[in-house]
């Protein structure tokens, strides 16, 4: 299959030519065609396997064929995304197929002044890609228009509805028309998904590039089992062991990411930190030096784990588990991307087993444990031992139920008041 044969006009595959694309991805094959056609989309694709331009390419073409009446252009696509890092993203790739067709796009985001984005908003606009704040501030403020928006999409889905914005975004859809066109995509594909499809979805076409939940292909896994106040020291000892350059490590908690790059840094490791905490300009700037060069270890929570996009990034490494198993599966899309070799390392503690567990069924395949005898758990029990014990414990439990209801059934009878009970001989 070629961009050729998916009906594109000649405009947008000059575009993707010029960005070095050859050939299109399963979910571009599959999603261009549906889209242009009007249909819904449920799709569940892996992260880097090109879904950005599956739905951008072919909003743009429609957008191009039918343009508006007015001089004015009020929004007529809007992209819903969970995370700033994201939205740029995809703003960057709509401005990059749009300025080709004479169409504006335009990113609004939490976190920087919203001054200048209402002065974007007025002078013109054909698509917007927002997070779901600060969009609801603009509707509300009447600073953007959402009621000729005929096209939602939703990127990102289920991370949107792990951080809480199910309400946000049943808002954000009741500003626009009932009768719109609305693509879904998700990488994971839990039940909260298919209720929100149901909600706003009508008799959608279910795509699906590779199985939900999996990772990639292209990713090697693999687990270190340690213990956990030497995670730190297991770390740096692989980054210099290995020569490590332009890696990602994934921490649960803020604090707990930036302790560990102050730890980074004493090892005589270049780490930054990216989070939620820092403001706008810092995520950004230090993402560009992570993708320069100049840090060698970028520290992340799951909020930088989806929307970032960095070429040649061959490692993530879990330095805490996610206790959430999808997440697992977002953190290690961020390398072994368009087809690319990635692999993703945990640091595994006794604590975390039982997520561990989690993650494995969710995969529905074990991860190979690689050991390091200096840095093997006093504790450490091999998954199956730990599983047999489990079974045992319920077993013993099960068992001690049985008793009590049994006795239950057979009480003792009570002893008269006033008789005493003669003494065993």
């Amino acid at each position: 299959m070629s961009f050729e044969k998916l009906g594109l006009r000649a405009e947008l595959l000059s575009a993707v030519t010029g960005q070095g694309y050859t050939a299109p991805t399963p979910i571009q094959t599959r999603a261009i065609p549906v889209i242009l056609k009007g249909h819904d989309i449920l799709g569940s694709a892996q992260t880097g396997t090109g879904k950005t331009a599956a739905f951008a390419l072919p909003i743009v073409q429609m957008l191009s064929q039918h343009p508006p009446a007015k001089k004015k252009r009020q929004a007529r696509a809007l992209v819903l995304v969970p995370t700033r890092e994201l939205a740029a993203q995809v703003g960057k790739a709509m401005q990059d197929y749009g300025r080709r067709l004479s169409l504006r796009a335009t990113v609004i985001y939490g976190g920087i002044n919203i001054n200048a984005q209402i002065m974007r908003l007025n002078r013109r606009v054909d698509i917007v890609v927002a997070t779901p704040g600060r969009l609801i501030d603009h509707a509300n403020r009447g600073t953007l228009d959402l009621s000729k928006t005929n096209i939602l999409v939703l990127d990102e889905a289920d991370r949107m509805l792990d951080m809480g914005f199910i309400d946000d975004i049943l808002d954000v859809a009741a500003f626009l028309p009932d009768k719109r066109q609305t693509l879904l995509f998700s990488a994971t594909y839990p039940d909260s998904i298919k209720r929100l499809a149901d909600e706003l979805l009508d008799n959608p076409q279910r795509i699906e590039a590779a199985p939900p939940n999996q990772a990639a292909d292209g990713v090697s896994q693999v687990v270190y089992r340690v213990e956990r106040l030497r995670k730190r020291e297991l770390l740096s000892l692989l980054i210099k062991k290995e020569n490590w350059h332009q890696v990602m490590v994934f921490t649960r908690t803020r604090y707990g990411a930036d302790k560990l790059t102050g730890q980074l840094i004493t090892d005589d490791i270049t780490a930054a930190a990216i989070h939620s905490s820092k403001s706008q300009s810092i995520r950004t700037r230090t993402l560009a030096d992570f993708k320069r060069g100049s840090v060698r270890i970028l520290v992340a929570t799951d909020v930088a784990a989806r929307g970032l996009d960095i070429n040649g990034l061959s490692r993530v490494v879990n330095f805490d588990m996610p206790n959430i198993p999808e997440n697992y599966v977002h953190r290690i899309g961020r390398t072994g991307r368009a087809g690319e070799k990635g692999v993703a390392i945990s640091l595994v503690c006794d604590q975390e087993q039982a997520w561990l567990v989690n993650i494995e069924r969710l995969l529905n395949h074990k991860i190979p444990v690689k050991r390091l005898s200096e840095f093997q758990p006093k504790n450490d029990h091999d998954p199956d031992i730990i599983a047999a014990k489990r079974k045992l414990k319920e077993k013993t439990a099960k068992k001690q139920k049985q008793a009590i209801a049994k006795s239950s059934k057979h009480p003792r009878k009570p002893q008269k008041s006033g008789t005493k009970r003669k003494p065993k001989r």
